[in-house]
């Protein structure tokens, strides 16, 4: 039997994308499902554009929003996020499974039900995150671009899979847990202590501290969806700070800079000595205060592997 399943979105003036994740979710293959928003501190016709969408699409799965008007020093994504999940968790309760994601992303028809697939009480599920083409002719090098970000990140993950491999997160395997695509079980997500209150960066932490809590974190590349390529973006910090950057750097004529894979090769030995030796805490702890890699690599050419 299927556990009850609610996906959680923070939206704020967002009336320009949110429909088409409503019309997306409308698209599931698995209608059963709870979708909360949490609309803060808005100055657009958000409300009205997930009332709309939905009836137009005769969306059948039930809809619960909020708006909230934060004060200033909580006005923050991290707010918005933990107010939806929380009301996701408490339209459905203990043995549920919770599935963020953005007000600007447009999922596969299957997405909810991979989500499902994959699920486990202990199990923090990580989407892959794949530019919208939807916005395709409006930035095509970006889309360039990430394809060879892409091929170093599939260069990386087969270094750490081979140096200190994760039983539960074998390959195939991406490296995505943000926001736009993260599930796991009410009952993880209560013992991690919620959403934290930060203004960025909330979706990491979340995954980390579910990590402390117990949760095992995994990414099949069966859990997947769409996010918007638009560079002007809600959150400091996010997707279109990235698009930014490498917007200004394709414009000027030159290739980003990474951190060369042979900072890997060591940064993936320290992970597996610094497993055997520390707690789970302690390893988040200590992992957290490495030095940053420098990045001293023009971004290569690489082929992907399918």
């Amino acid at each position: 039997m299927m556990p009850p399943v609610c996906v959680c979105v923070p939206a704020r003036n967002e009336a320009e994308h949110i429909g088409n994740l409503i019309k997306s979710l409308a698209r599931q293959s698995v209608q059963t499902f709870a979708l909360a928003v949490c609309i803060n501190n808005s100055r657009d016709a958000t409300y009205a554009k997930i009332i709309d969408a939905a009836a137009h699409c005769n969306a059948s799965f039930d809809l619960q929003i909020i708006q909230r008007e934060f004060e200033p020093a909580l006005a923050h994504v991290g707010s918005a996020r933990r107010a939806a999940m929380d009301l996701g968790a408490d339209r459905i309760g203990s043995g549920g499974l919770l599935i963020s994601t953005d007000a600007d992303c447009r999922p596969p028809s299957d997405w909810v039900e991979a989500n499902l697939a994959h699920s486990a009480p202990d199990r923090i599920i990580g989407g892959r995150i794949e530019l919208d083409d939807l916005e395709a002719a409006e930035a095509p090098a970006i889309f360039a671009l990430r394809s060879r970000f892409d091929a170093y990140w599939q260069a990386v993950r087969a270094i750490e899979d081979a140096i200190d491999p994760v039983p539960w997160d074998r390959p195939p395997r991406h490296g995505d847990h943000t926001g736009a695509s993260l599930a796991l079980s009410v009952d993880l997500y209560r013992r991690a202590g919620g959403v934290p209150l930060v203004p960025t960066g909330e979706d990491r932490a979340l995954v980390e501290a579910a990590v402390r809590a117990g949760g095992k974190l995994v990414h099949p590349n069966a859990v997947w969806t769409r996010a918007s390529s638009r560079t002007a973006g809600r959150a400091d910090g996010g997707m279109a700070a990235d698009l930014r950057r490498w917007l200004d750097c394709i414009r000027a004529g030159d290739v980003p800079s990474v951190p060369a894979l042979s900072h890997w090769e060591e940064r993936a030995k320290w992970r597996l000595r610094a497993r055997h030796e520390l707690s789970v805490t302690a390893f988040l702890k200590a992992e957290r205060a490495l030095p940053a890699m420098p990045c001293d690599m023009l971004l290569p050419v690489l082929a992907t592997v399918s």
